[in-house]
């Protein structure tokens, strides 16, 4: 980015930043903000209305409950299968944060999504479906198992400090007959889904560039899917790659792929798992039951209801001299090009609490080019396989408190915030070259300043 461009830049959001008011960004969510500790990942957003608020604890009984496989005298709590990654939500989502990848025997919420080689958009295999299901009911075979290795890469800084970085390669054992493209995902944590869901389209489009016509070298290009809860297409905020519109769109998909259950948006019965032998085991879906599908509209929207309503944590140490010096250095190296710090959700939000709110979600929503490094070769719905929707930050550095492990990016390969900065190109790359070239005060600082948000 040429420099006069970039301190203009900088001076502008810093600009906009104290105009908001420097208290603002102390609560990141707005009203919806809670305390500054982990366990505001889970907790309801001040402010929620009375009813709402029993609704979303019933959503959040549907989010732990644990599933069983048909058939069984529990109507309402069998359906699991017949191929499934886990029998809860939050088995994947452990304290309402992000996944980790399977080391030692322990691994939650990491799995492989399929393709067909050589196409442009995520279709399914044949066999194996989108995804493969490491778990299996009665009277049938797992599809497969994650077979995981590490390539490692060093990075120099220009201090001389030598940085370890990791690159994970996984594989099916057994391997499939058929030609397949694995990508590895890692669950992304559940921070302020329901003011996300409130920013107006229109907010987050402006944003967009991708012709990059005011040559700062960052072309964020807006993702438009199918949405099957509004039933149209529509801007994709959520998922790595921005494949889902909606918090429903999204919670819908998961559990059809990752739990194998029916909803009125996925109604097959045997999820993700296209066989014969798939479709002829037992399931869930009776008449008598609310819907006949084996997870109702009513429970998805309270499931969606809960995901929407958790608090937005608090900052740690906002005020601490090397967070502010930090805060300085993410603006002059560029970081808020793409992760723009603030917005404002819109006055007709679909509920009370959530609109009209100044929040800071230290990201654009946009898809980005982030260069060979973090490219696979399976593609999102609008979204080349190099090309990421830019992660919110809010929460970010409670990432161990919440999950016990640090693990970063969409295939949890970073094990520090430095390891996923270093491994940032494409767009992203001038900007990580700054951080390679701080003195390692300022390197220090940038990084408190992100375990502060």
């Amino acid at each position: 980015m040429p420099r006069l461009l970039l301190m203009t830049r900088c001076l502008l959001v810093c600009l906009l930043a104290a105009s908001a008011g420097a208290a603002d960004e102390l609560h990141p969510g707005g009203a919806a903000t809670g305390s500054a500790g982990p366990e505001a990942l889970q907790a309801t957003a001040p402010g929620l209305d009375l009813m709402l608020g029993l609704d979303a604890e019933l959503g959040r009984a549907l989010f732990e409950k644990l599933w069983v496989p048909a058939p069984t005298a529990t109507r309402a709590s069998d359906g699991l299968g017949p191929l499934f990654n886990a029998r809860a939500c939050v088995n994947c989502h452990p304290g309402n944060g992000r996944g980790h990848l399977p080391e030692g025997g322990q691994g939650f919420g990491a799995v492989l999504k399929l393709s067909q080689p050589g196409a442009d958009a995520p279709i399914p295999h044949p066999v194996l479906g989108s995804q493969v299901q490491d778990r299996a009911a009665t009277g049938l075979r797992p599809e497969g198992h994650m077979a995981l290795r590490f390539e490692r890469v060093s990075v120099r800084l220009e201090d001389g400090t030598e940085v370890a970085l990791r690159r994970p390669v996984a594989e099916i054992t057994p391997a499939p007959s058929d030609p397949v493209t694995l990508a590895l995902r890692v669950a992304p944590p559940l921070v302020g889904l329901g003011l996300i869901e409130a920013i107006p389209e229109a907010a987050i489009r402006s944003g967009a560039d991708p012709e990059d016509r005011d040559g700062d070298g960052i072309s964020g290009r807006a993702a438009n899917v199918s949405s099957r809860a509004l039933g149209q297409e529509a801007l994709g905020r959520f998922g790595w790659k921005a494949e889902m519109a909606t918090i429903a769109d999204q919670s819908a998909q998961a559990f059809s792929h990752d739990l194998g259950l029916s909803t009125p948006l996925y109604p097959d019965p045997a999820g993700d798992c296209p066989t014969e032998a798939c479709r002829a085991m037992p399931h869930g879906e009776d008449a008598g039951l609310r819907d006949g599908r084996e997870v109702s509209g009513a429970a998805l929207d309270l499931v969606a209801l809960y995901l929407s309503s958790r608090s937005v944590p608090a900052r740690r140490d906002p005020t601490a001299a090397e967070v502010l010096r930090g805060e300085q250095v993410f603006h002059e190296i560029g970081c808020a090009a793409c992760h723009r710090p603030g917005f404002e959700t819109g006055a007709e939000a679909a509920r009370p609490d959530l609109a009209g709110q100044t929040i800071w979600p230290y990201s654009d929503f946009l898809l980005h080019d982030m260069g060979p490094g973090l490219a696979d070769a399976r593609p999102g719905v609008d979204a080349a396989p190099g090309e990421w929707r830019t992660p919110p930050l809010w929460g970010i550095g409670l990432t161990r408190a919440a999950t016990g492990r640090e693990s970063y990016l969409h295939d949890g390969r970073a094990e520090t915030l430095l390891d996923a900065v270093l491994w940032h190109g494409g767009e992203a790359r001038a900007a990580r070259d700054r951080v390679t070239a701080l003195p390692k005060a300022d390197r220090a600082a940038l990084i408190r300043f992100l375990e502060s948000l």
